[in-house]
């Protein structure tokens, strides 16, 4: 087989490990297409994508454009004859003219075991929901939102230390794998791909900062999903005498220490190094909190600058 022409489509971290592993096989990445750069921060200053910056490091040509749906990025990428398109949370979907550009195939990973959680947060809602393993799908990609056909998966446990953070750095090295053991029989056709099932089709829909929001009222299982969910982003949070208090480590409490009776949200005081918090069901112990403007911080830190004696979250 001759060495296949590729162009890649990613943006964030995630898609970092599968373009390295793209440019240290055999084949030829001819360009890789990314988002453009977006303003970030306090300062509001333009900031590139991780890709792009992995792009720049490997020397690829590299593209931008603010969408596919124009004549000329489509010009641009047919003039390119790829034989793969091969996308990893590039961040738009791809119009009808895209997927026919390609000589074999436009391919996706998408980071779920397909059909379950389809769409932008399959990584967070895994944890959020309690789901035991998740995994990486790599498919044929089609107009809907990963609907398309499957050539293959590879599963992971979701560890109860997992955050979405973790979870994703985990997932994106699957990939890679994934990747380099199939590529070569999709690009010479032997491996095909197959639909997917229509039982256990679900949706993971794009996460709002308002679903890092704590009710106290839950149970610790469910809290302790949340915070690890939304860690990195957006960060589970609650309130503490009017202000944010952000929560960004938790593990559920085992033994707990005092009756189900107090207000969920009362702190119970500090136990292995913990804030002990009293929720709808059980208790949590929360390792990593954060105060406005300041740094997070461990719990055993929090504690020896508030009195945690009366302290009710939530309020």
């Amino acid at each position: 087989m001759t060495n296949a022409r590729i162009v890649f489509a990613g943006s964030p971290d995630f898609a970092v490990p599968v373009l390295r592993a793209l440019v240290a096989s055999r084949h030829e990445v001819v360009a890789v297409l990314t988002q453009p750069d977006k303003p970030a921060g306090r300062g509001r200053k333009l900031r590139s994508s991780p890709v792009m910056l992995a792009a720049e490091t490997a020397g690829l040509k590299i593209l931008q454009p603010q969408t596919l749906r124009e004549f000329q990025a489509q010009a641009q990428l047919s003039s390119l004859t790829p034989d793969l398109l091969v996308v990893a949370a590039y961040g738009q979907l791809l119009p009808p003219e895209v997927l026919e550009i390609p000589r074999v195939a436009c391919i996706n990973l998408h980071a779920s075991l397909l059909p379950r959680w389809r769409g932008a947060a399959p990584i967070q809602t895994a944890i959020f929901e309690g789901d035991a393993e998740t995994g990486i799908s790599l498919m044929q990609m089609n107009e809907g939102l990963d609907t398309g056909d499957v050539y293959d998966m590879a599963s992971t446990t979701i560890l109860p230390t997992d955050t979405a953070g973790s979870l994703q750095d985990r997932l994106a090295e699957l990939g890679a794998e994934l990747m380099l053991r199939d590529l070569d029989a999709i690009l010479d056709g032997t491996l095909k791909a197959k639909p997917q099932p229509d039982a256990g089709v679900c949706h993971a829909p794009r996460i709002r900062k308002t679903d890092g929001q704590i009710d106290w009222h839950r149970s610790a299982v469910e809290i302790d999903r949340q915070i690890r969910a939304f860690n990195p982003w957006p960060v589970a949070e609650t309130s503490l005498t009017g202000g944010q208090f952000r929560c960004w480590n938790s593990r559920c409490d085992t033994d707990p220490v005092a009756p189900v009776e107090n207000e969920p949200g009362t702190v119970l005081g500090l136990v292995q190094s913990a804030l002990v918090v009293q929720t709808g069901a059980g208790q949590l112990l929360l390792e990593r909190v954060q105060l406005p403007g300041r740094k997070p911080v461990t719990a055993t830190q929090f504690s020896q600058t508030h009195d945690l004696n009366s302290l009710v979250l939530g309020t």
